[in-house]
């Protein structure tokens, strides 16, 4: 048996591509021959990557193939010709209403990208969602067969210090708050920053709030929080726009709370990197956040910004409180261990082997 890999771009840093790496190696680690295949890659990985115009001349009824599914993908008409049995991954389409005022061609490439998954529904053996509330989406669209596949973390790569100048700018006497991700709509940023408003003025002065994350594409929106940040006359809120992950490493390091209004999460990478990194989370429940959370950090149902705030300073002030939020966050990162997600992946592959 081979279990090969069909995915749109192979990248760096990103992701997809991250797990679809993790999966290959998973797979080796098995004796299980594995490749992958996709339209773009990065310099840095394509030693990993193969053309997919090569992959229907090796393809075999016997063996496995896994599908990276994303909007608008040129690869889509191979998986529909492989011979092989077919698991397609799928990650969420953020609804295009998000950002049909903000950025029309993603708007349009979501609403299709919804529509093109229906094509997948006959053409598939086994549909995953990275999170229980991708598979049901899966399951409502009519996939047959359907499971769950937790998306691999690599999390030792936080292993080290970090920029030392990021470390410098933010390491002193300031509360920090985080929040990592695109600069986009779903994300409530502009929500974030109105609550900030309330907690710097009325709660903690001697506070700071950093939003780390990518705008390129997304600047009415930014406009949006720029005019939001001038009408309050905030002060120490940072936006850093694209970032290293050096960087991104010492935000974690120097933050004291992870924050999220997240609106559309299909899982939520970021919420695990706060948690490995001892920073404690508070977060919206939207979508697959607590799911993906797993019973660890702090769970909010509303956005009462007075309320969320005296959350924060009893957390803030006290330690037994936040030593315990600590301690569930790293117990939630036991469901993402490296063994754990092999296990349910080489499961996955050996029931559809044997159907």
């Amino acid at each position: 048996m081979r279990v090969h890999q069909l995915l749109t771009s192979l990248t760096y840093g990103d992701a997809i591509s991250n797990e679809a790496l993790a999966i290959k190696k998973f797979l080796e680690d098995e004796g299980i021959e594995s490749k992958i295949f996709g339209y773009y890659n990065h310099p840095k990985v394509s030693k990993y990557f193969n053309h997919y115009s090569s992959y229907l001349s090796e393809s075999k009824p016997e063996d496995i193939l896994i599908f990276h599914f994303s909007i608008g993908s040129p690869v889509s008409k191979i998986y529909f010709q492989a011979p092989a049995k077919k698991i397609m991954i799928y990650h969420n389409i953020t609804p295009y209403d998000f950002f049909k005022n903000y950025h029309r061609i993603l708007a349009r490439e979501c609403y299709k990208g919804r529509l093109e998954l229906k094509k997948f529904v006959n053409k598939t053996d086994l549909g995953l969602g990275d999170s229980d509330y991708n598979r049901r989406e899966l399951e409502e669209l009519g996939f047959k067969k359907t499971g769950v596949l937790p998306i691999v973390m690599d999390f030792k790569k936080f292993d080290r210090e970090g920029s030392k100048v990021i470390r410098k700018m933010f390491g002193d006497d300031k509360f920090n708050i985080l929040f990592v991700g695109r600069v986009i709509p779903n994300k409530k940023i502009d929500e974030i920053v109105r609550f900030y408003a309330v907690y710097q003025k009325y709660f903690n002065p001697n506070s700071r709030l950093i939003i780390a994350g990518e705008y390129r594409g997304f600047e009415r929106y930014l406009n949006d929080i720029y005019q939001t940040i001038g009408k309050y006359n905030l002060k120490d809120i940072v936006l850093t726009g694209h970032i290293s992950f050096n960087d991104l490493v010492a935000l974690y390091k120097e933050a004291d709370l992870y924050l999220s209004f997240s609106e559309h999460e299909g899982f939520g990478v970021p919420l695990l990197e706060a948690f490995y990194n001892n920073v404690p989370v508070i977060a919206y429940d939207k979508g697959a956040v607590k799911e993906t959370m797993n019973g660890g950090g702090i769970i909010i149902k509303e956005k009462k910004f007075d309320k969320v705030a005296a959350l924060i300073e009893e957390l803030r002030n006290n330690e037994s409180m936040r030593e315990a939020v600590l301690r569930s966050q790293q117990d939630a990162l036991k469901k993402y261990s490296y063994e754990n997600v092999k296990k349910i992946l080489l499961s996955h592959i050996n029931n559809l082997k044997e159907a």
